[in-house]
């Protein structure tokens, strides 16, 4: 399998240009990327966006919300390209377009996957450990399964600050950790809390580290950080 994914927060021009190069090494020799925007709501400014901030690294973006089947789009694609947004709402478009089982056949068959916030969450077993709010109900939290651990995206450590004025005050919310604890204590499988702008290589072997650390949660264990250039599969598979 060739599986790139992304936590998001590719917001700098560094980030952009560290994006486009693991694009180009992970895409290679593609010509045209179907482009799936249904995590937002105006499908065609978001395929803009994408074009106007070289998100797509050179490569032709077809959107998949111009297709009159989009089974057969996913069917036909070179390689497939899941944006962020909103996870529930991706999940349920999938659904609605009866779309989870071919792309899982054609990625499990070699076709290029790149995911990226919530495209990144629809890649794990189940969306059950996103950020977002559920604005729209899917028919299960069951997804797409191509990777066999789940992601937090966006992940970061500590409490929550809120600026007031010129002063920080302490939020006592929730922490990510206390939320995938949460997690662990109703299911099993390890969470990779992926920090902003991280990436992770998936070959269905190995699972490398690029771009940002990261922190592996295993139900019973000890959180575990890794740097950059790491193999995780030692500690998810």
């Amino acid at each position: 399998m060739r599986i790139l994914l992304g936590s998001g927060g590719f917001r700098t021009d560094e980030r952009v240009r560290t994006l486009r190069a693991h694009l180009k090494a992970h895409l290679g020799a593609v010509q045209r990327v179907l482009f799936v925007p249904y995590a937002l709501h105006d499908h065609n400014k978001y395929l803009q966006t994408m074009l106007e901030r070289g998100l797509n690294a050179d490569y032709e973006l077809v959107g998949i919300h111009h297709a009159a089947d989009p089974r057969d789009a996913v069917a036909q694609a070179e390689a497939i390209y899941v944006g962020g947004g909103n996870t529930f709402r991706l999940l349920d478009s999938l659904y609605r377009f009866d779309l989870l089982d071919v792309i899982r056949d054609r990625v499990r068959a070699g076709m290029p996957y790149v995911g990226v916030s919530a495209g990144t969450n629809v890649a794990c077993p189940t969306m059950m450990t996103t950020n977002d709010m559920p604005i729209v109900q899917p028919a299960s939290f069951t997804a797409l399964g191509v990777v066999p651990f789940q992601i937090n995206a966006h992940y970061y450590t500590g409490a929550h600050w809120v600026k007031h004025g010129e002063q920080f005050v302490e939020h006592f919310g929730e922490t990510r950790d206390d939320r995938l604890r949460e997690f662990h204590e109703m299911n099993d499988t390890p969470v990779v809390g992926l920090w902003e702008a991280g990436i992770l290589h998936c070959d269905g072997e190995t699972v490398k580290l690029e771009n940002a650390p990261a922190r592996v949660f295993r139900k019973g264990g000890t959180a575990m950080d890794f740097e950059p250039g790491a193999d995780l599969s030692g500690v998810l598979n």
